[in-house]
């Protein structure tokens, strides 16, 4: 049987493993043991495999081999992990049109309207895609539509830029992983793009019901895609879900080459499967491929 591939291939959630402990640098780190596990619960079949790429060169490379046109790396900031943003612009900057970054913004860290101008910074000075927030991982845990965080959507929004939600089972508390504030969000702007990262996994049925109800609402699964009952979402995308269903390997946590694969073995018809692997990030994020 010939193996399936699709015109290009857009990764919605990747990060190189020497971006930061958290992703596995530090093979003295608890981190490590952590990512190893991870990729050991989501089917990976060399939970080693992050260790091959040791800098800029060795990620391009991994995203060569699996026919990656594009990769976004999602930043974080919360008190366990702080990325910086302006790293994340340099190594988009150094990849030379390989990566895009998506900036991260913690509203408790910036006080009053400082998460604001944070959001424009990353969105205006250093070029990011978009902005990221990670609600249930601050040092006081927040809903999604916590109104501490309508100011960044808000410049989002402004800027024509999608915003990205953290969510999914590794959320401390899980009464934060509630696709439901996020049915309120979209509620409230309806013009804003919003990439649901996780898929709010395991809340798969909510998560597609307030995707049904609102067209500026983006599910990415990425490495949930893949975990057990995340082939509803593959099923949705069967329907009207295969606008606004996203691909994403979510590497260092999910082999990216295996996570193209089995992305293929799924069983989507030919429109729905060029939709999820480029389309729906292209024009989500304004990329032009030939």
């Amino acid at each position: 049987m010939t193996e399936r591939r699709a015109k290009h291939i857009i990764d919605m959630r990747a990060r190189p493993s020497f971006l930061h402990s958290f992703f596995g640098a530090d093979c003295q780190s608890d981190d490590y043991e952590t990512v190893r596990w991870i990729n050991s619960r989501l089917g990976a079949r060399d939970v080693d495999h992050f260790t091959r790429a040791k800098d800029l060169t060795g990620l391009v490379e991994e995203l060569a081999a699996a026919h990656i046109d594009v990769a976004v790396m999602v930043g974080r900031s919360t008190p366990a992990v702080r990325i910086s943003n302006d790293e994340l612009a340099a190594l988009v900057g150094a990849s030379e049109g390989r990566l895009l970054g998506v900036g991260s913004v913690d509203p408790q860290l910036f006080a009053g309207g400082a998460a604001e101008v944070e959001a424009y910074r990353c969105l205006s000075d250093l070029k990011l895609a978009g902005v990221n927030v990670d609600p249930g991982f601050y040092n006081e845990p927040i809903s999604h539509d916590h109104e501490s965080l309508t100011p960044i959507y808000a410049a989002c929004d402004a800027a024509n830029k999608p915003v990205f939600l953290m969510s999914g089972p590794t959320t401390p508390d899980l009464r934060h992983n509630d696709p439901l504030a996020v049915d309120r969000v979209a509620k409230r702007f309806p013009s804003l793009r919003i990439v649901c990262c996780h898929g709010f996994y395991p809340r798969i049925d909510d998560m597609i019901g307030v995707a049904f109800r609102n067209e500026n609402v983006f599910v990415s699964p990425d490495m949930y895609l893949f975990a057990p009952g995340g082939e509803r979402y593959a099923a949705a995308a069967k329907g009207f879900l295969s606008t606004q269903l996203l691909f994403g390997t979510s590497y260092p946590f999910r082999p990216i080459l295996q996570s193209v694969k089995d992305f293929f073995a799924l069983e989507l018809d030919e429109d729905a499967l060029e939709n999820v692997a480029w389309r729906n990030a292209a024009r989500l994020l304004h990329i032009n491929l030939n």
